[in-house]
């Protein structure tokens, strides 16, 4: 019977690992002695920390060391916070967003204050000039403007476009306070019911509201020397009516002259 070989027994390798390896250690202990007698500067370090944690959020305060960061100090432990990590980011962000002013609303806010602060101190004004009588004062309901309406009935007599005598003082006290928002923009409308006209000198309604209108204009301009340019007339006829003209206490309102008193924002 024929014998098996003996299997060799398999030996350290090639003989170029063993110098490979040599040289491996030699590098090591010589990388070991270069760090050894290096010296840090620490400044130059501590910049680099600070650039790092700026741009990317690392590090905190500008910490001197890899273990300070948020999410590597502790390795894969902390791994399993990152849900809360990242809700807590979420909840930063909608507070930022939250914060933020809508523009158009801050400036709805503050035509509703300066609205609100002209007409009382418009209703002030009428009330010690004694003309709570005479004058009607309200807010425009997007508080565009305050509105002082004087009765037709106070101001013409039918039909006409002179003012009465016994109006003028009323008219008088209306332009001193204009003259207290002189800056602002004004605009002086005439209004009349819808029963038509009957007379040679205006072919309708439309003709009479307007020189109504031109007629108070033109009084503030030469009698209270209001800036033309700040004022506007116009005649609104019977087609914005406040009133039923069914009836002849709603003509009677109708029959009016308004003057807008229009609210500015300043920045």
């Amino acid at each position: 019977m024929a014998r098996k070989k003996k299997q060799e027994e398999p030996g350290a390798g090639a003989p170029w690992l063993n110098t490979f390896a040599d040289l491996m250690n030699l590098l090591l202990c010589f990388f070991v002695l270069l760090f050894a007698s290096s010296t840090v500067d620490a400044e130059k370090y501590d910049q680099l920390v600070k650039s790092f944690s700026s741009t990317f959020s690392i590090f905190e305060k500008g910490g001197e060391g890899i273990g300070d960061g948020n999410l590597i100090s502790n390795g894969t432990a902390q791994l399993n916070n990152l849900d809360e990590y990242y809700t807590n980011m979420g909840e930063a962000s909608e507070t930022n967003e939250e914060d933020e002013t809508d523009p158009l609303s801050a400036y709805q806010e503050k035509l509703e204050e300066v609205a609100r602060e002209n007409y009382d101190n418009i209703s002030k004004i009428a009330d010690k000039k004694n003309l709570d009588d005479y004058i009607d004062i309200g807010i425009d309901e997007n508080n565009q403007f305050i509105r002082i309406s004087l009765s037709g009935a106070v101001l013409f007599d039918s039909g006409k476009v002179d003012i009465k005598k016994n109006a003028i003082p009323i008219l008088s006290k209306v332009g001193d306070i204009l003259k207290k928002y002189s800056d602002a923009q004004i605009v002086i409308e005439g209004h009349t019911d819808n029963i038509p006209i009957s007379n040679a000198n205006y072919k309708n309604n439309l003709w009479l509201s307007t020189a109504r209108a031109c007629t108070v204009y033109e009084y503030f301009i030469n009698e209270k020397g209001l800036d033309p340019r700040k004022l506007e007339s116009s005649g609104r006829s019977e087609f914005d009516p406040i009133a039923s003209n069914k009836t002849e206490d709603g003509r009677a309102k109708n029959r009016r002259v308004e003057i807008k008193i229009y609210n500015e924002v300043k920045e």
